[in-house]
């Protein structure tokens, strides 16, 4: 019989042993920050009704999902999460408390063409905040701070959250009588980072017949927060067009708002700055709007991004159900991380804690002794194979297991284990119990670093 070679579908990421215990811990971080703001878990399923997936029909979405038949059911892996929480918060609103606050990290689909950091399947890391009717704006405010000890927990150290509101672009481009080109113009401008100016001006003029006047006039309002222009000094410059615009003067007002609350939420200001060119390619987004963006990585483009909507859930039901949410690209972000060298290869990737090597025919010692590591939280794996005592160090030392404790004869007469350090080589003999605190102790301290190298 002929043997079929192994091998994983471009686009797809398979991790090894270790790497996979890194992206767990990522996962694990992720999680306990999420819940710290009051967010509950959410698993939607990964495959939905093409009809409910593609609610909103057409475009990019449609040539990229993953679509299928399997008897009379037309079937589609999701391709993010935000559509699959429309669907929950409108099939459940009326058993759901408001506002709703969930988090969802799980894996989604795109038929893209694949390429360097850009995955077919990849995870997302969600939170949204859902109102029924209304949401106030102080959620938008929070969101940062939420960003903020995110990657604050993760170790990451010099990165930038950057913040604007679409309501007050859509008011400017209103005021040049742009606003039936304002998304082109705002698609357009939010490559502005990775096209630069002059491209930017040249598509706005040659295929969307922006003038050259609104242009300049386009980039001269951007600039106002080029550099290191702090959020006051470009609030107030943004102050020049108050009273011209309803829109304008609301976003105006939104945003200052979400400036004047981030130092009780506890963002600082070195890590915060109000960016007008940001604004997000999708329309759906209504205020305010969120990029993070790596300070030593700049080409990597936004790690975390999202913004505020004012109807989720408008193509399931009648029910007005404003959010405000962000995601994390993860899977491209720990493809980043681990290729720029930044993930801790210090802290643990071991499968257990200690390995446990029986030196006797009669394995009711060891075995009694793995329950108890167990039962008092440390992780332990039982050795049981034959071989050379070497073999059976060296599983020890290619798992990077930091512990192995060894049980022979004399150890069960004298009532007492012998545990070698494998990082340092050094060895105690002494009771189980007081070996399970050095142990439990060592732990500790190694669990103690950074997951990345900021």
């Amino acid at each position: 019989m002929p043997t079929v070679k192994p091998r994983t579908l471009s686009g797809f990421m398979e991790l090894l042993p270790a790497p996979q215990r890194q992206m767990e811990r990522i996962l694990d971080s992720l999680r306990r920050t999420y819940a710290l703001y009051g967010f509950t878990p959410l698993d939607t399923p990964l495959m939905e009704a093409a009809e409910v997936l593609l609610a909103k029909g057409g475009g990019e979405t449609e040539k990229q999902i993953y679509r299928f038949q399997k008897g009379d059911a037309d079937l589609a892996l999701r391709f993010d999460l935000t559509v699959p929480l429309a669907k929950y918060v409108a099939l459940h609103s009326h058993e759901l408390s408001f506002p709703f606050r969930r988090y969802q990290i799980g894996k989604v689909y795109r038929g893209e063409r694949a390429q360097r950091g850009r995955f077919r399947e990849f995870y997302q890391a969600d939170i949204d905040i859902i109102g029924d009717g209304t949401l106030s704006v102080v959620n938008e405010a929070e969101i940062p701070a939420i960003i903020y000890r995110t990657f604050s927990a993760l170790g990451l150290q010099r990165f930038h959250i950057r913040v604007n509101n679409r309501k007050i672009l859509n008011g400017f481009y209103a005021l040049l009588g742009l606003t039936e080109k304002s998304g082109d113009i705002m698609r357009t401008v939010d490559k502005l980072d990775k096209i630069g100016a002059e491209k930017v001006r040249a598509i706005l003029t040659d295929d969307f017949a922006v003038e050259p006047e609104k242009v300049d006039k386009i980039l001269t309002f951007l600039s106002l927060s080029d550099g290191d222009a702090d959020s006051a000094a470009v609030l107030d410059a943004l102050e020049a067009c108050r009273g011209q615009n309803p829109l304008f003067d609301t976003g105006l007002d939104e945003l200052r708002t979400v400036v004047r609350y981030l130092d009780s939420f506890g963002v600082p200001a070195g890590h915060f700055k109000v960016d007008l060119t940001i604004a997000r390619g999708l329309d759906y987004y209504t205020g305010t709007v969120y990029e993070t963006t790596l300070d030593e990585f700049p080409e990597i483009g936004s790690v975390c991004s999202g913004g505020r909507y004012d109807n989720l859930a408008e193509y399931y039901t009648d029910r007005k159900l404003p959010g405000v949410g962000i995601s994390i690209g993860l899977t491209r972000l720990f493809f980043i991380l681990q290729e720029k060298g930044l993930l801790n290869d210090e802290l643990p990737t071991a499968p257990a804690d200690v390995l446990i090597l029986p030196m006797t025919e009669d394995l009711s010692p060891a075995i009694a002794l793995a329950t108890m590591f167990r039962e008092n939280g440390v992780r332990a794996q039982l050795y049981c194979e034959g071989g050379k005592f070497k073999k059976k160090v060296g599983y020890a030392d290619k798992l990077r297991i930091p512990y192995a404790v060894f049980m022979g004869e004399d150890e069960i007469r004298d009532g007492v284990v012998t545990c070698k350090d494998m990082s340092t080589g050094g060895q105690t003999t002494l009771p189980a119990a007081d070996t399970l605190e050095r142990i439990k102790a060592g732990l500790v301290q190694r669990e103690s670093g950074r997951i990345i190298l900021g």
